[in-house]
Formats: structure tokens, C-alpha cells, sequence
């Protein structure tokens, strides 16, 4: 029989080796386990940034993974069960759920697509600010009309704002609500951030107030209904928005408001920052408080439509229309907003908000002492029921009406006869007469050339403008935003 090759080198390999491997494993046994400690010291602070940005952009990418996971299966879901109660052919339902999947293969591509400002071409600046301006655009692409709000991302961070631009962001993108400005499309590069939103091309409340002065009672009516319903639907979402004001009431090309923060007038929330509420109180205590007390309700209106639209283009903003509990930042809640309702109705019915001067610690300190500075025209006559709703509304928050539910506010007798379920239906009292899709005659873009651009802020000495670019990653991951129901609808997907 003839030997296999090798074998007997195999047998001495085999066996030499297990006999060497017993003391090996003896060793190894009696070896102390060796543990490591994780440190970061002795990493530059450039590569903990990056690491972190990075830890960061792995967890994000696969919540937002899952999370569009569940939306697609949603979506499917919700297909299925309309079809189920439908009468037509298996073959047509078969068709309508092919369809869906190919818009959600298209959009899933679509998220990989990376967009930038190269995307769309500026047709008009129609709004200036602290931090950034707001622009008609219109997609190179598709052709369509588009508000493109910009701001600048080391602002935001030198102001201390990413929370609230990040809020404002997240609420825009969970609703889909007919009183909520509507967010398309989101998207950053190394300077700005960018908001692609509906265009409402019948401008904001401000202005028409400066235009007409003052409303009637109906009018008022049907504005601060809306107001409330519009109020309504960012509580739904679990937001508070603290500052309502005219300036963020956007009216559409049939008449309707939405609210936004789009005006880029307020800076940004700047007003809800704490230093800037103790500067409004030093200043307050340095102020006689006899100031406008003798003017007649024409020369309020006239004073405040002179300093207004200044006030708007600040950089300070204006507090007139703030609740105090938000200035003590003691705690508050949605309550706040209806604060701001009370005094936008005073100021559509008089010409002027309740709280109006000069300064902001003037506005400050009356705001602070609401019982006693709280003071109705006699030369601008009112209904009961209209005053007794502002008094239920700028008050404290405790009684304040709608503390407890917004049908407190519903069922006030001011509103009596107001269709609640088909207000939006319904005709406004102002409809912007449009020549084309690109109209922007009802914003004062006239005044912006008198406006001076955003100064960008000097960091304190020291502050390394590499951390502030790292910073700036790590804030804003997640920003990116594309709607699937409106690329449905347009036809994109």
C-alpha cells in the first residue's frame, strides 16, 4: 500500500506541537488580564470635535433611517386601507400601490441629492435682518416660487439661537397645517442655513395696520380667529411660539393668515435671551414713566406707524407684545400666546399695542405693570364684549382665558357667530389683488436699501475659528429637510 506523501512529517509536526502547546497554554493562563482605559486626554480638542460630529452624524443618520422607515411603511399602510374601502379593480389597486413604491424609491434618491444655492435664482430681496434676509427664488428646475429664508450659522452660534432655529425648523417640518407657513426644503453649507418655504405673497399684518391704522370690529373678528386657530395647531404640536406679533401673521394670496417667523425683523428670538431681559430691567429702573401719557389716540398711531417699522428691521426687535411671564422666566406656558392675542387685538382696534413707547424699557416697564398702564382710549370706542376679552387675555396667567383650553377663548361672546370648522373656507375681509406669482408690491421692499446689512460679530480674543467651524458641524447635523407629500403633489416624485 502505498504511503501517503507527507504523513510522517504531518505525525512528528502533530505531535511535537502538542506537546509544546501544554506549557504555551500554562503561560497564558497565569497571565493577569489586561484591561485598557479609555481616555480622551492627549487628543487636540480639533480631533474630539471631530469625533463627536461624527458620533453624532452616525446616530442621527440612523434615526432618520428608521424614522423613514416607519413613514414609508405608514404610507403604505395608509394606501392599503384606502383602497380596501374603494370599489375599484385589483388590477387598478395593484397600479396605485406600483406607483407608490416607485415615488419611494424616487425619493429616496432625492434624499441623497444634495441641494444648494445654485439650485435656485433670486428673483427679489423682500426681507432684511440680523442674522440673514429673506428672498423670492424660484427653482431652476422646476420653475417654481419659493420664500428662501437665509441665516447666518455663526450667528446663530455666537448668539446663542441654535435652540431656536432649531425649533423653528422642527415645528415647520412636523406640520402639515393649513395655518403653518409650509417648509418644502431645508439645506446648509459651510456658511448659511437655508429655508425654502411657501411664498405668501399678500405680506404681514404690520403692514396692513400701518396701511389702514386700524380694523373694525368684524374684521378684528375674523383676523383674531384665525389668530386662534393658528395658535391652536402649534400647541397641537407641542410648540409655544412666546412672540406673536403682526409681523409674523402672514396673509396668502386669498386673504388667510399663517403664522411664521420668517421676517427676520425680531432677529431671531433675540428677545427671549436672558441678558437681554436684564438690560430691558436696568433700564426700566431708570425711566419716569410719564412718558406719552397726554397724546391723543391720532398721535400714538402716528407716533408708533413712524418708530414701527424701524423697530421691525432692529436688531433689538420690539417687546410690545410679549407676556411678562416670559420676561420674569419664572416658568410659562402656551398661556403666553394668549397674552400676545390680547394686545394684537387692542392694537387692530385702537391703531396702537397697549404698551407702546419709545424705548423697550419704557414698553418694559409698562408691560411689568400691566394693572396699571393698561389703558383704553376714550376717543376710540369699543364694544363690551371686545374689551372684556382683551382684559381676559392681557392679564395674569393664572386667570388668563385659555389657560385651561383654547374653547375658553372660543366661547367668549366676541366670537359669537364665527364657523369655527369652515373659517378657512370662508371669504376674507382682504384679498391682495396679484399682477403675476412673483408679485411682492404688499412688502416694503422699498425700505430695505435703507436697511444695513447683518454685521458679522467679533469673537472674544481667543476664541479659535476652528472650534467655532467644528461647533458649527456638530449644531446644525440634521438640518437637511425634504418634504415627501408636497414632491408628491408636485408632481417631482
Amino acid at each position: 500500500m502505498q504511503s501517503q506523501p507527507f504523513s510522517s512529517f504531518d505525525q512528528q509536526t502533530s505531535t511535537s506541537s502538542s506537546s509544546s502547546s501544554l506549557p504555551s497554554l500554562m503561560t497564558q493562563q497565569q497571565q493577569p488580564d489586561v484591561s485598557f482605559v479609555r481616555s480622551t486626554q492627549g487628543f487636540p480638542r480639533s480631533a474630539l470635535d471631530r469625533a463627536a460630529a461624527a458620533k453624532l452624524r452616525l446616530e442621527h443618520n440612523y434615526k432618520v433611517s428608521l424614522q423613514q422607515a416607519i413613514e414609508r411603511n405608514q404610507r403604505r399602510v395608509d394606501l392599503e386601507k384606502r383602497l380596501l374601502q374603494e370599489h375599484g379593480s385589483q388590477e387598478k389597486k395593484n397600479r396605485q400601490l406600483q406607483s407608490l413604491g416607485r415615488k419611494e424609491s424616487q425619493y429616496l434618491r432625492l434624499q441623497r441629492t444634495r441641494l444648494g444655492l445654485d439650485d435656485f435664482v433670486t428673483v427679489k430681496v423682500i426681507g432684511k435682518g440680523a442674522f440673514g434676509e429673506v428672498r423670492l427664488v424660484q427653482a431652476g428646475d422646476t420653475g417654481k416660487i419659493y420664500a428662501m429664508k437665509t441665516l447666518r450659522k455663526s450667528e446663530m452660534l455666537k448668539k446663542d439661537q441654535l435652540a431656536h432655529v432649531k425649533a423653528e425648523r422642527d415645528v415647520l417640518a412636523e406640520s402639515d397645517s393649513p395655518w403653518v407657513t409650509q417648509l418644502y426644503f431645508s439645506f446648509q453649507d459651510t456658511q448659511y442655513l437655508y429655508l425654502i418655504m411657501e411664498f405668501l405673497p399678500g405680506g404681514d399684518l404690520m403692514t396692513m395696520l400701518i396701511k389702514y391704522d386700524t380694523f373694525s370690529e368684524p374684521v378684528t373678528r375674523f383676523y383674531m380667529a384665525e389668530i386662534v386657530l393658528a395658535l391652536e395647531a402649534v400647541h397641537k404640536l407641542g410648540f409655544i411660539h412666546r412672540d406673536i406679533k403682526p409681523d409674523n401673521i402672514l396673509i396668502d394670496k386669498d386673504g388667510h393668515i399663517k403664522l411664521s417667523d420668517f421676517g427676520l425683523s425680531t432677529g431671531f428670538h433675540k428677545t427671549h435671551h436672558s441678558q437681554y431681559y436684564q438690560r430691558l430691567l436696568e433700564g426700566a429702573q431708570n425711566t419716569s414713566g410719564t412718558e406719552s401719557i397726554h397724546l391723543s389716540t391720532k398721535e400714538k398711531i402716528a407716533t408708533w406707524k413712524k418708530n414701527r417699522r424701524g423697530l421691525a428691521y432692529s436688531t433689538v426687535g420690539t417687546p410690545d407684545y410679549i407676556a411678562p411671564e416670559i420676561f420674569l422666566q419664572k416658568g410659562y406656558g402656551q398661556e403666553c400666546d394668549w397674552w400676545s392675542l390680547g394686545t394684537i387685538m387692542f392694537e387692530c382696534l385702537c391703531g396702537y399695542p397697549p404698551f407702546c413707547s419709545d424705548n423697550p424699557h419704557e414698553t418694559y416697564r409698562k408691560i411689568m405693570n400691566w394693572r396699571e398702564t393698561l389703558i383704553f382710549p376714550d376717543d376710540q370706542p369699543i364694544s363690551r364684549e371686545a374689551e372684556d376679552l382683551i382684559r381676559r387675555l392681557v392679564c395674569d396667567s393664572e386667570y388668563r382665558l385659555g389657560r385651561l383650553s383654547v374653547d375658553e377663548i372660543k366661547a367668549h361672546p366676541f366670537f359669537y357667530g364665527v364657523n369655527w370648522e369652515t373659517l378657512r373656507s370662508e371669504p376674507s375681509p382682504y384679498v391682495p389683488q396679484l399682477t403675476s406669482i412673483t408679485d411682492t408690491s404688499h412688502f416694503p421692499t422699498e425700505e430695505l436699501d435703507s436697511v444695513p446689512e447683518a454685521v458679522e460679530t467679533v469673537m472674544p480674543q481667543g476664541y479659535q475659528s476652528d472650534t467655532v467651524n467644528a461647533q458649527k458641524d456638530l449644531a446644525f447635523v440634521g438640518y437637511t429637510f425634504k418634504r415627501f407629500d408636497y414632491l408628491t403633489r408636485k408632481n417631482i416624485l
